[in-house]
Parts: C-alpha cells; structure tokens; sequence
C-alpha cells in the first residue's frame, strides 16, 4: 500500500474549498492574508519598556514590526513565571507581562499563558521554598487562582506546573495531589481557562523523556486532573547529519513517532518552545526545513512556537532567526518558504461559463476580489468550505 506523502498530507488537513459565485467569465483573485495555524514565538522581557532592562526604542520598533509580519501567536518567554512576577511575597507585579500581551494585542496576536507553576526546585523562589506546607499551600492557591483570573478574558490556556518529570519539589511536600489542587484553583480563578501539560526530551534529543510522559500524562487523567492538551518542547531539533554541538541529535522518524503516541490521548499538541541547532546558520535551515513539515502535517499538532527569534534576547543566541544587527539568517529564508510560500494561498482565475471559480487554500483569512469588489472572509478548518458570493 502506497504511503501519502508529507505534501499531500498538509494538503488533505491543512487546506479546503474555496468556492467563489460571480459573474460569468468575471476575475477572480484569492489572497490569503494570515493563518488559522498558529506559528508563534516566545517574547522576551526587554520589549517592555517597564521592564529595568528594556531593549532600546529603535530595536523595539523592530522587534515588533518582524514580530507583527512573521508571527500570530505568542508567548511570554519569562514575564508569567512565577518568580519573574512576585519576587517578594505578596508583592505580585504583572506589569511587564500585562504590557508585552498589550503588544501582541494590538497586533491581534493571541497569547498563552506560560507557566503557573515550574515543578523544579532551583526555579522556585527562596522565599517560597522556606514556607512550611499551610502557608506554602496558600501560597499555591493564590497563585492559581491570582493569574489567571488576572488574565481572564486575554489569556485562555496556560501551562499548569512546568516540566514536571524533571522535578519534584510541590510533588515531594505534598504527594502527587498537588496538582489536581493546583489545576482546580487555576479553573476556580478561570473556568473557561485550558491547562496544558509541558516538557522536554519528548519529540528530540532522543526522545529520553518520551515514554515517562506519556505514562505520566495517563496518570494525571485517571487520577482526574484536567489536562485539555499536551506541550512538547522542540529545544535542539538536531538530526544526526547535523550533528556538531554535542548534543543528543534525533530523528524525522522519532518525531513523528512520538506525536503519534501522543495523539492517542486525543487532546490538542503544540510544539511549546522550539528552536533549531547546528554549527552554521545553514544547517540550522536545513533542520527547519526537515522538522517544520513533519510537525505541521499532523493532524493533532495545532501551533509551533519558536523559542524567540532575536539573536539579543534569545536563551541560545546562536540559534537564533535574526542577528544582533537584524541580518535575517538563512533560517528566515526557510521559515518565509514554507509558512508564506508553501503552504500560503495566492492564485487567481476567472469564473466558468456558470459564473463559478473554485480553488484550493489553506485555512486562514482570505481577501478575496470580482466584479470591482473585494470581500474579507475567512476559510476554517472547522467548516472545511468558504464559500463567496458577488
């Protein structure tokens, strides 16, 4: 039996029928303008201008112009952490937080909430790691239920208790109960709110976390925490042809392994902080090019977040799309011809002799022009059909 291809694959799950009615032999011209696909990226703190550090004016202009032309879905890198937002007990500050989701608002980018809690104990403020177990349970509760009621109404899902495979400190002070607690006080201060698990060395580095994920995300259902959908960090895409960094490479085959296996909990997959390594700009490109199609042709995966994209504010400077300086690297060549070329609608045609065009695109936001007009619609997955009447 002959196997789809990748190409045919994203065209089966990523694009449907646009059907257009006018005039009889009249243009038609089909122009996609945004995605329904999410393909964001993590912000650093320095883009606000209340933050002690804030990047200088001219590169926070262009911060947000390359922010607002490549990207439509975002995260807070540090600014939603807990110990970025209240280094002090009971001094809680969301200031630079509230003003980055500002940004991304105005540009209509949605944000999604990173983290409410990070089970790892070096990542967990001092002062709140010499609480005795009543005020440190409190302390939880306000916490859940202080953030995200903070961003009701902006921010609708967030990352429960970050990697929690690699650490145990609430785990260990209070038994694995802890986080359905942690879960239903985050839904007390947003019902509508939808809590993602999230981790690493799942889909990469040989995949060494895999498997304990999976058993934990099967652990946590039955044990009914409500978790709506999984994270997987993509840090250090690496494939063995690339491999000079020293770090643990994987493969194309492991990763679409491992997203099938995950896809049987049938619950949404967003590949949470991705970035791509190699020893020059150009096989970083080729990594992108190798590992972006895999992840966007499955049917579960719905966004792929690069893990910043400025080489000043970036966690791996050298891994980042753009230098210092702005220079675009040969990763941003790769990134524009898959996400704007590729798998990006732009034709035109003229009606049959019933007054009817029909063509293919993919999900997103259209403008679409006959008979001297020009009508804004949107194609979504969700009805699989636009149709357009002039």
């Amino acid at each position: 039996m002959q196997t789809k291809s990748i190409d045919e694959i994203i065209a089966q799950i990523r694009m449907g029928d646009i059907i257009v009615k006018t005039e009889k032999g009249a243009a038609v011209k089909v122009e996609q303008t945004r995605h329904e696909f999410l393909f964001g990226t993590a912000i650093t703190n320095h883009l606000a201008t209340k933050h002690k550090n804030a990047m200088p004016e001219k590169d926070r202009k262009m911060f947000i112009k390359i922010l607002s032309e490549n990207f439509n879905y975002a995260v807070h890198e540090n600014a939603l952490k807990w110990y970025d937002c209240e280094k002090k007990p009971n001094v809680v500050d969301y200031s630079v937080a509230d003003e980055i989701w500002e940004i991304c608002h105005k540009l209509n980018i949605p944000m999604r909430g990173h983290c409410i809690f990070w089970e790892k104990e070096e990542l967990v403020q001092k002062w709140l790691r010499k609480l005795p177990n009543p005020e440190l349970r409190s302390a939880i509760g306000r916490r859940a239920i202080g953030v995200t009621k903070h961003f009701k109404g902006r921010i609708s899902e967030f990352d429960l208790n970050n990697e929690m495979i690699q650490g145990e400190f609430y785990t260990h002070r209070f038994g694995y109960g802890i986080i359905n607690e942690m879960a239903y006080m985050a839904k007390f201060g947003n019902p509508e709110i939808k809590l993602f698990v999230n981790d690493y060395g799942v889909l990469v580095e040989h995949g060494f976390n895999a498997y304990a994920y999976i058993m934990q995300i099967k652990d946590l259902l039955a044990n009914g925490v409500p978790i709506d959908g999984i994270g997987c960090q993509g840090h250090f895409f690496l494939s063995r042809k690339n491999e000079s960094s020293g770090m643990a490479s994987t493969s194309p085959e492991h990763v679409q392994k491992m997203l099938d296996e995950l896809a049987k909990f049938n619950l949404p997959i967003k590949i949470t902080e991705c970035l791509f390594m190699a020893n020059n700009d150009k096989g970083m490109a080729e990594e992108m090019q190798t590992y972006f199609p895999i992840l966007f042709a499955h049917p579960k995966v719905e966004a792929i977040l690069m893990w910043g994209f400025w080489e000043e504010g970036h966690w791996i400077p050298h891994s980042a799309m753009w230098k210092k300086d702005w220079t675009p690297t040969a990763q941003v060549k790769a990134y524009h011809d898959l996400v704007f070329k590729k798998w990006w609608t732009k034709t035109s045609g003229k009606a049959d002799k019933n007054g009817n065009y029909k063509t293919r695109g993919f999900y997103g936001d259209y403008e679409i022009t006959s008979n001297g007009k020009t009508k804004k619609m949107k194609l979504s997955k969700k009805n699989g059909t636009l149709k357009v009447n002039f």
